[in-house]
């Protein structure tokens, strides 16, 4: 096998290398001028207000829950189908993750939120699932009449749209990823986007070890009220990031001409079940989860791999993991709408680096092998 088209992947070229090599030649590796710049660019582009640059998504989704006060012992509603940082941060701070389950837009259903409520409720964590904005009208109303904080989880999403507004303008707290499959990238990095000044203040101290800095007293001198982490992000990353910004917008037009090509090979694909974009919201397309239906999924993921299509699944549900099933009760069954997507679903290659052969070759390749097992079977 000569060619693997992973399921994700970054595009570097020319002019980030060059940011990067003018960093590495300067004063400032990192607590820098580069990092402010990359905030306020994806701010800037955001429509938010502020914008705190971390080392991870995770740090980034670890520091918001921080940040919003939520005390251990309390609840906080998400979707199980979600990646791990999801709800282990939350467990991290000592707050128990409460699931509810999501609609057939993958994105978790306010319904469900409903029924989840308690006095120990504190927040929705609302994640934008492939790049899909969740149903936020209804999500807001929810959280507004029951005082509800709303921290959204865009690790998925950066340069989607609700209803035309940017995703990250208008949630308590959201957070973003700069993992190297993801919209842009800086090699590991994170944000956390608001338009709360006081959210703001104390994520700028949980990204610093808790230190706060006492100028009236001394140039050198600062306290530590609450001990945190190192969450810093580098100058490096940073101009790597704010150069793949500039970028970002073609990616998204790149991305979703990809998924064009998918959606019209797959529309008469009676086995396959397409992602599907609402009216109401712009994908940026992350990832293009199909689910296969009629066939066996194991074998069409293990054949696609064979092939060279570095195929993923994109989740096991988060309640079946074991650690949540043993700490907190979870068990199969729970969340019927996530499982049953989850036994279906597939993640085929999508990223601006692809070629239009690359494409084909996926198209063809997975029709190919959906026809196979069907003709095995008759």
């Amino acid at each position: 096998m000569e060619k693997f088209i992973p399921y994700g992947y970054q595009l570097i070229d020319k002019k980030d290398v060059e940011e990067v090599v003018k960093v590495l030649k300067s004063d400032w590796l990192t607590q820098g001028p580069k990092v402010e710049q990359f905030e306020k660019a994806i701010a800037k582009y955001c429509r938010a207000k502020y914008a705190v640059a971390v080392s991870s998504g995770t740090a980034a989704l670890h520091s918001a829950y921080i940040a919003s006060g939520i005390k251990p012992g309390n609840e906080v509603i998400t979707t199980p189908l979600t990646f791990a940082a999801t709800a282990n941060m939350l467990v991290q701070c000592g707050i128990k993750p409460v699931f509810a389950d999501i609609e057939d837009t993958l994105n978790i259903n306010p319904k469900e939120i409903e029924k989840r409520l308690t006095p120990k409720t504190r927040a929705i964590v609302t994640v934008d699932f492939a790049g899909f904005p969740c149903s936020y009208d209804e999500i807001f109303k929810i959280a507004r009449r029951h005082n509800l904080l709303v921290i959204e989880d865009a690790c998925h999403a950066l340069g989607s749209e609700y209803k035309g507004k940017k995703i990250g303008g208008f949630s308590d707290m959201t957070v973003l990823s700069f993992h190297p499959v993801k919209h842009i990238t800086t090699g590991e990095g994170g944000m956390i986007l608001t338009n709360n000044k006081d959210f703001y203040d104390k994520l700028k101290i949980i990204r610093n070890h808790g230190i706060v800095k006492k100028p009236e007293k001394s140039k050198w001198y600062y306290e530590i009220e609450h001990p945190s982490f190192n969450y810093r992000i580098t100058d490096i990353q940073c101009a790597l990031g704010q150069s793949q910004l500039k970028k970002l917008n073609r990616f998204i037009k790149r991305r979703r001409e990809i998924v064009a090509r998918y959606n019209k090979a797959f529309e008469n694909v009676k086995e396959i079940i397409a992602p599907a974009e609402e009216d109401y919201v712009r994908s940026s397309w992350h990832i293009y989860p199909i689910q296969v239906q009629g066939v066996n999924r194991k074998k069409i993921f293990e054949g696609l791999q064979k092939m060279g299509i570095g195929v993923q699944v994109h989740y096991m549900p988060l309640h079946m993991h074991p650690f949540y099933r043993n700490k907190f009760g979870y068990k199969k069954g729970d969340f019927p709408i996530a499982e049953r997507y989850y036994k279906r679903a597939i993640s085929l290659p999508l990223y601006p680096k692809m070629t239009n052969e690359d494409v084909r070759y996926v198209i063809k390749t997975t029709k190919n092998i959906i026809s196979h097992q069907l003709k095995t079977h008759e």
